[in-house]
């Protein structure tokens, strides 16, 4: 039986990776607590040792030798002990084996539920040690099935050490996105919880991190490190602009993202569904950033605000509703890219403006002071 039993632990290391050590301590557990079920008197002196080397199994019961014997279970007489230790004297510590065939049917039951448990909790360790590693990573997923109720999305993922199921909860869904069961996605991991029920991966489809690793995936220069993805905005399954930069003057950061008849965005747009994509030059000027961010309209000037972090960019006439975009979505993720708040302005506004100013100036006048000064020379 001791053979069988270590052959059985080499099995469950081979077939699930779980290793030996691991699975020796939570029998030594089992089997003390199934021990102790049917020899309650005798709980406090239950021992389980396990022999890899010689492939044995022992259970015992340690006793003490004492002078008057009041607990049977635990105790010995002098006469008894010197039968099983001729050495012993009064104090010693004598095991005396158990036979495992003696277990009762419940305690072996409760063993055979540990062993079990230490099984699957080894396993969900693995998939979370397993999984933890690819946070922030996009894999490719099976849609196994979508909960009508919630609209949750179970995705099974799998790496080259195993698989497992990964949820991609409503909100990080795009919006109007038909996915179906069977279709084959690639998803962004959010996170990796390690909740009481066994591990949990965190996927996405709407994470502006899916839109790098994309990228990350499809132009061997970033791959490299010599083009790099400055930031990102992204406003899922409609637009997404990507900030680039090349410590390669002679690379281009655009180009390189593009690729040769535009294939390397063409893919990424392909996995994204037809979600459109800005490619624009990163840039420590801001004022430059700024106006290369409110790509594709024409910018005129960008210049700084009293606050640090507003620009007004000023834009001819006729790109002003391209350069805010429709609802402002171009406008909203220029500001996302940037960090900073953009005030657009035409510029026949500005041009406007101008002409008052020198108007004032003519009369000696800031244009601060301006109506009330105009009031008092009309009075």
């Amino acid at each position: 039986m001791d053979s069988e039993f270590f052959l059985a632990l080499d099995e469950i290391e081979r077939d699930k990776g779980i290793s030996r050590d691991y699975m020796l301590e939570k029998i030594n557990q089992a089997l003390t607590t199934a021990v102790k079920k049917d020899n309650p008197a005798a709980a406090d002196g239950v021992v389980v040792e396990t022999d890899v080397e010689k492939r044995k199994v022992r259970i015992y019961i340690e006793k003490t030798v004492v002078e008057e014997v009041t607990n049977p279970e635990l105790e010995l007489t002098l006469e008894q002990g010197r039968k099983l230790d001729p050495k012993a004297e009064l104090g010693t510590k004598i095991p005396v084996d158990m036979e495992t065939k003696k277990f009762g049917r419940i305690a072996a039951q409760a063993a055979k539920q540990v062993i079990i448990q230490g099984i699957r909790e080894a396993e969900r360790g693995m998939v979370f040690d397993r999984f933890a590693s690819k946070e922030h990573e996009v894999l490719t997923g099976l849609v196994s099935r979508i909960d009508p109720k919630t609209g949750n999305v179970y995705v099974k993922l799998s790496t080259a050490s195993g698989m497992t199921e990964g949820v991609m909860p409503q909100t990080e869904r795009v919006k109007g996105e038909l996915i179906r069961e069977g279709d084959h996605l690639k998803v962004y991991v959010v996170e990796v919880r390690r909740p009481t029920r066994g591990p949990q991966v965190m996927v996405s489809r709407t994470h502006p991190g899916l839109v790098k690793r994309l990228f990350e995936q499809e132009v061997p220069e970033i791959a490299d490190g010599i083009v790099e993805i400055r930031s990102i905005a992204r406003e899922a399954g409609t637009r997404s602009k990507i900030a680039v930069w090349s410590s390669d003057p002679q690379v281009d950061p655009i180009g390189a993202c593009v690729g040769p008849k535009s294939g390397r965005v063409n893919a990424v747009v392909e996995e994204l569904r037809g979600e459109k994509i800005d490619i624009v030059k990163w840039s420590e000027n801001t004022e430059d950033f700024v106006a290369a961010a409110l790509a594709p309209a024409e910018v005129y000037s960008v210049s700084r605000l009293e606050n640090d972090h507003s620009f007004r960019a000023v834009v001819p006439d006729t790109q002003l509703s391209l350069a805010i975009g429709k609802e402002g979505k171009n406008a909203r993720l220029a500001a996302k890219l940037t960090g900073c708040r953009i005030d657009i302005r035409p510029a026949s506004e500005m041009m406007e403006r101008s002409s008052i100013v020198i108007d004032l100036d003519k009369l000696g006048l800031t244009p601060d002071a301006a109506p009330e000064s105009i009031e008092e020379e009309e009075e």
